[in-house]
């Protein structure tokens, strides 16, 4: 299933939203390697030291159906554990496409609505 992705200006000099484009496409491309299943739109919004990206509609048919079984927690846990799988991918990703150091990385996952949110906070730009 195709990714709807959604590229926004910026204030690093992407304005055609390329790079939040990228960084949006590269997190769902993580997604989908390492859960089987990728989410169908996914948002990166960027701040100075900040990436936020939110993915949609991402839960597998398996976990929907453990989330129609009242096992709502275990999908939690499962989720939590394939985004610290893919913790080095994700924050090699957002390094290279972004040239700046990741010295935190943060996920959260929510069931209804179905939504998955990469965070990265960024070091200090380099000096010139």
């Amino acid at each position: 299933m195709p990714v709807t992705t959604q590229g926004e200006p910026d204030q690093w000099g992407s304005q055609d939203g390329s790079l939040t484009a990228a960084i949006s496409d590269a997190m769902a491309k993580l997604m989908h390697e390492h859960a089987g299943r990728g989410p169908t739109e996914s948002r990166t919004t960027l701040g100075k030291d900040l990436v936020v990206c939110v993915m949609s509609h991402a839960l597998t048919k398996i976990e929907q159906t453990l989330v129609s079984h009242g096992k709502r927690e275990a999908v939690l846990d499962t989720r939590r554990a394939v985004q610290e799988t893919m913790r080095v991918d994700a924050i090699r990703a957002v390094h290279e496409l972004t040239g700046r150091r990741v010295d935190a990385f943060l996920s959260a996952n929510h069931i209804d609505p179905d939504l998955a949110v990469e965070i990265f906070v960024l070091g200090p730009l380099a000096e010139v």
